[in-house]
């Protein structure tokens, strides 16, 4: 089932390539069936899921390369499930924005899907090779994404994000086979990894291995100063190409340090615990002034990502260097929580900057205002999603940030300190852009703006619903992780 999981999105996405050219509403339907197909997939391995079963359920060994130790092993627990579940939702959402776009749809159909199979199959894997895999079909996609239906500098943006998160798989490639190479007999599984620990401790090679797989999965989240392609990249790509950008190829960097750092390198990470608290509070106060400085409504959501993503980083850090079981629990949940939460809240704001710049041709903030009045039911929306990512409580915002500043807390009151000054910048950054989009007189010059079509209020609403659902009913979520958070709070 895990397998058909992961190969239903790449299947569809043959079915639509093989489809007549000139039938583009036909291509999109049918990638929108295999959306579907794979969430309905998703929930059907979420219910079979044990509680308490831990991190290798649903699973499947196959031989690969059995010359080097490779094998074909995936499996789920409760951080990847809850992750693959968040990549069918997003999945599904851009399929319903896109129902209506004709240009290129078969193409534009493929590389999305291909994409979901990409991060499917690196949230299921427990090889490193396999890992490693996924990786890059995750990513290459993207490339083409924005390099094809992105604005005008789209080649540019393409290339920096593909040189930068090029460069960062191929230093995780070198941490993994360090592992490897350390290994007797060589392997890439990862259970087998994280038993022996082969490079854990004060060791060179151990140090070595923790800042490649850091510089790896730093790239991706990405963290001060690694994010430098993040902001380009969400400006010129396409509004569902930001989407699944942020709301999940940020979490390949996050998983990353989650699933295979913590777990194979964990005194090491603890050694080098200042290094991550120190990244982590430099994304989440960098990521927040730099949003409020922006007036492109775009590339002020994409530089909340770096802030958002900080509180993961932070997560991480304190788990590495707590000395309590209960303290490391509350950063892992909270942690998971917020890359489940960014990716309901901020897919949700990067489709209302869509579908304004679509209406309006520009995404300044000084263009708009009044539109409470003009477009109610996008106020309404646009409203929820915002609040929910300035962590207004009953909205999973609040639940992830909660959790990761009272874990920070136990570390050090002048951390948590610092986490919290971040977050009330993050307030000012959407109470900004709320008052200046919806309040106010609608400027002379504004056009009019077309209300909400039925696929736009879907995409968007479904994924504010659900940020409720969580922010609402967070021991939902929260049992789904109780396996993992369990497995990673007794890590020495």
């Amino acid at each position: 089932m895990l397998t058909a999981t992961i190969l239903l999105p790449l299947m569809t996405g043959l079915v639509v390539l093989a489809l007549p050219r000139d039938r583009p509403g036909l291509a999109r339907r049918v990638a929108l069936g295999g959306a579907v197909l794979t969430l309905a997939a998703a929930l059907t391995l979420w219910a079979g899921l044990e509680p308490g079963g831990g991190d290798l359920q649903w699973r499947t060994t196959l031989p690969w390369i059995p010359s080097v130790g490779a094998a074909y092993d995936v499996a789920v627990g409760g951080l990847s499930l809850s992750l693959i579940l968040l990549t069918a939702v997003l999945l599904t959402a851009v399929m319903v924005y896109a129902l209506p776009g004709h240009d290129r749809a078969h193409a534009h159909a493929f590389l999305f899907l291909l994409l979901a199979t990409g991060l499917i199959g690196l949230f299921a894997a427990r090889d490193l090779l396999l890992f490693y895999l996924f990786f890059e079909v995750g990513l290459v996609p993207m490339y083409f994404i924005v390099g094809i239906w992105g604005g005008e500098r789209r080649r540019y943006a393409a290339l920096k994000f593909f040189l930068y998160t090029r460069a960062g798989s191929l230093a995780m490639l070198l941490g993994f086979l360090a592992l490897y190479l350390a290994m007797e007999p060589h392997t890439f599984s990862l259970p087998a990894i994280a038993r022996a620990k082969p490079l854990d401790g004060p060791s060179l090679a151990g140090s070595l291995a923790f800042l490649a797989l850091l510089a790896g999965f730093g790239v991706k989240l990405p963290v001060v100063p690694l994010h430098n392609w993040l902001p380009d990249a969400h400006v010129e790509a396409p509004t569902e190409g930001s989407v699944v950008l942020a709301g999940l190829q940020l979490k390949m960097g996050g998983y990353g340090m989650l699933a295979v750092l913590l777990p194979v390198l964990p005194e090491t990470t603890s050694r080098f615990g200042w290094l991550l608290v120190a990244l982590a509070l430099a994304s989440l106060l960098y990521g927040a002034l730099a949003a409020l400085a922006q007036t492109d409504m775009k590339r002020l959501v994409a530089y909340t990502s770096v802030n958002h993503m900080g509180f993961v980083t932070l997560g991480v850090a304190v788990m590495a260097m707590a000395g309590g079981e209960g303290a490391r629990q509350l950063a892992f949940n909270g942690a998971a929580a917020q890359m489940v939460s960014h990716g309901l809240l901020t897919g949700g704001m990067f489709l209302m900057v869509g579908m304004l710049q679509h209406r309006a041709g520009t995404r300044e903030i000084g263009h708009f205002g009044g539109l409470i009045g003009a477009m109610p039911a996008f106020s309404g929306l646009l409203g929820l999603l915002a609040f929910g990512s300035l962590g207004l409580p009953g909205l999973s915002g609040f639940i992830a940030e909660f959790q990761a500043i009272g874990a920070a807390l136990q570390l050090s009151a002048w951390v948590a300190g610092i986490a919290v000054l971040a977050v009330l910048v993050t307030t000012a950054v959407y109470l900004r852009l709320v008052t200046g989009l919806l309040m106010g007189r609608v400027p002379p010059h504004a056009p009019p703006l077309a209300p909400l079509t039925a696929s736009e209020a879907w995409s968007a609403g479904g994924l504010a619903a659900l940020s409720l659902g969580v922010g609402t009913l967070p021991a939902v979520l929260l049992a789904l992780l109780d396996g993992t958070t369990a497995a990673l709070a007794h890590l020495p």
